[in-house]
């Protein structure tokens, strides 16, 4: 067993025991993290957010796709609708985003949008399906043809936070923000 202690900005320290596995793990995230060539990076979050967390988002997913990286979501209002505006500033061909039933069934304003979209991928197998369900199946296909997550969610964002985990599950390396 490996002993790793993380020392954090208040002084306080946390000691944790690793298996040797566990060590290769941190190692590969954190190899994955310094890796400067382009990656597939998943933005993923929340519909119920402020404007001004939807610009810091948008700049967030431009900066992204400006850097060469190839950005993937899902095309609802909020948090992937501002990543789906900053990818499209930057380079429409590194956006791709992926619904979790057809585009019919995706609110107007959304499909207006989503029209711009290159790369679109439709579910319309789900559409019998409740979003809630839709919407889980739709991320565990995001987070599979990624290899980094961006999740903006609240505490209680069931969805979100079962996204997150299990891209943690498939190794992916995940970065979680909470809005509350």
């Amino acid at each position: 067993m490996v002993k790793l202690t993380a020392l954090f900005s208040r002084g306080t320290a946390l000691s944790q025991s690793l298996d040797l596995p566990r060590v290769d793990d941190f190692l590969q995230e954190l190899a994955a993290i310094q890796q400067t060539g382009s990656k597939r990076v998943a933005l993923l979050g929340s519909r119920h957010v402020p404007l001004t967390h939807q610009q810091l988002i948008e700049m967030l997913s431009y900066a992204l796709v400006l850097s060469g990286n190839r950005l993937m979501t899902s095309g609802s209002a909020g948090t992937n609708s501002a990543a789906i505006r900053g990818a499209m500033r930057a380079d429409s061909n590194l956006l791709t985003v992926i619904l979790p039933q057809s585009l019919a069934r995706q609110p107007r304003e959304s499909r207006e949008q989503l029209d711009q979209v290159i790369h679109l991928v439709e579910n319309p197998a789900n559409d019998q399906l409740p979003l809630a369900d839709a919407s889980a199946l739709c991320n565990q296909e995001i987070i599979n043809r990624c290899q980094q997550l961006i999740c903006f969610a609240f505490h209680d964002s069931q969805t979100l936070l079962d996204t997150c985990r299990y891209a943690e599950e498939q190794r992916k390396v995940v970065t979680l923000f909470y809005f509350d």
